[in-house]
């Protein structure tokens, strides 16, 4: 099974979903939406329904893009995933969110909301400093990077996780990551068993 977890204002029906569950036919593939821009409650929400669906079955691929990739490496610390794989994942978002303070957003589900500085410092919680201190239990972790990302500067995921992770940096590209067939051929790769195809 896959689990895939979107990021700030999307949704579990996001393309990025949909291409996966397409894909990796016939693999089931969750798609939870969650509120990441409520950190707490969007991590009580992902643990609770994890915990769900995972009960008395195999350790699932996890998949997050963006926050859901921040949500991701925190969940990844306690829930059994077989294999973490974070897409432009924003790891650092107390950097990130402060230019958004108090801006009119909208999710994909259509809530609208403020975000105000407790929520980001909020996010501060579910961080790792170090992600590669060996306390994740050896879960095997996959980045996707797009160099081009006007987002979020790929090379701090990149600088995290060189000692830990499997890091592949793409060139071009955008925050919306443009490449998604390179990115499914190694998910198809590690939930079929093999190991992931050469760069």
């Amino acid at each position: 099974m896959i689990v895939y977890l979107h990021g700030l204002n999307s949704s579990g029906g996001s393309l990025k979903a949909r291409r996966l569950r397409e894909a990796l036919a016939p693999a089931p593939v969750l798609s939870p939406d969650y509120r990441p821009h409520r950190p707490a409650a969007g991590v009580a929400e992902l643990t609770a329904g994890l915990r769900h669906s995972c009960a008395g079955g195999a350790a699932p691929l996890l998949v997050g893009s963006s926050m859901g990739g921040f949500y991701g490496q925190f969940l990844a610390r306690f829930l059994p995933v077989r294999h973490l794989f974070l897409i432009n994942p924003a790891l650092k978002p107390w950097d990130l969110l402060p230019a958004f303070v108090d801006q009119p957003m909208t999710t994909a589900a259509g809530e609208h909301y403020r975000l105000s500085a407790p929520d980001i410092e909020e996010t501060r919680a579910f961080g790792l400093d170090t992600p590669c201190d060996g306390d994740d239990d050896g879960v095997p972790t996959t980045l996707f990077l797009d160099a081009g990302d006007e987002v979020i500067d790929y090379r701090t995921a990149q600088s995290m996780y060189r000692a830990c992770g499997r890091v592949h940096v793409y060139p071009g590209g955008d925050h919306a990551f443009q490449h998604m067939d390179e990115a499914i051929d190694v998910i198809r790769a590690v939930l079929g068993g093999r190991e992931e195809p050469p760069e």
